[in-house]
This record gives C-alpha cells, sequence and structure tokens, in this order.
C-alpha cells in the first residue's frame, strides 16, 4: 500500500472537521483554505483518495506508515522520530482550536449582523412613518392657508369699512354751498 504523509492526514482531518460542519458558508471559505494548503503543500487530488483506500483498508496501518514516513523524513535520532507524530498532534489541535474559534467568532458575527439588519428594518419602519406624518402635517397646513387668507381679507375688508365710518362720524362733513342747476335742466 502506499505511504501516508503527515501533511495528507493533516488535510484530510481538516477536511472531514469541515465536511460536519452545518453552516454553508464556513464550510466554503474553510474549504477554500484547504485548497491553498493544498496547493502549497503539492498535494493532490490522488494522494488523498490513496489516503483514504489506505485508511478504510487498514486504520493501524495508517498509524504505522505515518510514523515510518516520519521516520524516513527525520534526520539523525530516533527521538525525533517519536517527536514528530507529538508535533503533529499539537498542531492538529491548536489548528482546531483556531477552527472551532474562528467558527465562534463567525456566529458571532452573523448574530451581530442579523441584530444590525433588525435594527436596519426598523429604523426605516420608522422613517416612513414619520415621513407619512410629516406630509400629513404639511398638507393640513397647505389646506388652511387659503382660508386663512380669506378670512384675513374679510376682516381687513370690515376693519376698513368700519375705520372710515369711524372717521365719517368724528369729522362731519363741511359746508357746502348749494348751487341751484335747476334752471340747467330746463
Amino acid at each position: 500500500m502506499t505511504e501516508i504523509d503527515p501533511k495528507e492526514l493533516k488535510i484530510l482531518s481538516d477536511i472531514l472537521a469541515l465536511v460536519l460542519e452545518d453552516h454553508p458558508g464556513q464550510s466554503d471559505t474553510a474549504l477554500q483554505a484547504l485548497r491553498n494548503r493544498a496547493r502549497k503543500n503539492s498535494t493532490t487530488g490522488g494522494a488523498l483518495k490513496n489516503l483514504f483506500q489506505t485508511i478504510a483498508t487498514n486504520p493501524s496501518k495508517a498509524k504505522t506508515a505515518s510514523s515510518r514516513q516520519t521516520g524516513s523524513r527525520a534526520s539523525s535520532s530516533k527521538s525525533k522520530t517519536t517527536d514528530m507524530p507529538d508535533q503533529y498532534r499539537v498542531q492538529l489541535r491548536e489548528m482546531a482550536d483556531s477552527i472551532t474559534r474562528l467558527d465562534r467568532n463567525l456566529r458571532v458575527a452573523y448574530s451581530q449582523n442579523e441584530t444590525l439588519k433588525s435594527e436596519l428594518y426598523l429604523t426605516q419602519k420608522s422613517r416612513a412613518e414619520l415621513q407619512t406624518h410629516l406630509a400629513t402635517l404639511q398638507s393640513s397646513n397647505r389646506n388652511q392657508k387659503p382660508v386663512t387668507i380669506a378670512i384675513s381679507l374679510l376682516v381687513g375688508l370690515l376693519v376698513g369699512i368700519a375705520g372710515s365710518q369711524a372717521v365719517h362720524m368724528l369729522w362731519p362733513p363741511a359746508p357746502h354751498v348749494v348751487v341751484d342747476t335747476a334752471h340747467y335742466l330746463y
């Protein structure tokens, strides 16, 4: 069988963790990050397929193949070969914690986004109500203007007539000389 590269095992575990997520946006983002990592590590789809087949046929052999490959990559001492899987486990754990933390942060961001959307909706609704109320007030003021102008003109006319009558009462007309113009009529 093929030997399992620890990098491939790490990527596989990340993929499996993300497949179980319920949030499609997070899964898509994480899968894109995994694609980028696979390109960076030069991991192909065929390598992942072989890894699946190796693990599916004999999971214990996958562990031994993993330690054999780490042993072949280690340069000199046996202590390095035993430490490498532990380092990968620590890295895997840190990555899982990081993914969990990022997932939590993303959920908080989604929650804040939904809260802000609802506040925006309420604000838009209040704005529409205020505009309706303002339009009603403006239309009622427009209807009162012609009535106010008509009443003002009527009051002005009455005050003018009353004022002229008061002036005629206070100052009697000047005496005029009556000229007999009756002879011009015949």
